[in-house]
């Protein structure tokens, strides 16, 4: 087993969640109301599994604020995850 070259499977799962990432940031950026409703809703509906929800239902009171710090957040992530995708890519084809 060659540790230096990731193999095929994992790229394969790397490139999955960096579509899973890319989507919805696609959804935030171009279909935000849907986004912070689908959010919101989850975070309301009955059992809650989420342990936070108080926090994040706090947090997005203000929705133009949270709106403009997931945009932030998403913009640092999109460079960081098409990096990343670069350099998996880079690693197995050589």
């Amino acid at each position: 087993m060659n540790l230096t070259f990731p193999s095929f499977g994992f790229v394969l799962v790397f490139l999955l969640f960096s579509l899973l990432f890319l989507g919805n940031t696609y959804r935030l950026w171009f279909r935000t109301d849907q986004y912070y409703e689908d959010i919101r809703n989850s975070l309301t509906c009955q059992p809650s599994l989420y342990p936070f929800k108080e926090f994040f239902l706090k947090r997005m009171k203000n929705k133009e604020r949270w709106v403009l710090w997931q945009k932030v957040f998403s913009a640092m992530g999109l460079v960081a995850v098409i990096g990343a995708d670069i350099l998996v890519m880079t690693a197995y084809i050589r």
